[in-house]
């Protein structure tokens, strides 16, 4: 059982940073990660996207 569970967070590591961090594309990086992360080359792209920058949001107050 524990085996399932390390696997499982192993697989789904792109995803997870990119919740973490508050990634933009957070939803299409689980996409990729669920539909080609079983492929090294998928988990790879999804993990490389997961840690590019993040845009931050600028609050502007106008006086």
């Amino acid at each position: 059982m524990e085996i399932l569970v390390l696997i499982l967070v192993g697989h789904f590591l792109p995803t997870l940073i990119a919740l973490l961090r508050g990634h933009h594309n957070g939803f299409a990086i689980f996409l990729t990660n669920l539909l080609l992360g079983w492929t090294v080359i998928g988990w790879v792209v999804a993990l490389i996207w997961s840690t590019t920058a993040t845009q931050r949001r600028v609050e502007v107050i106008s006086a």
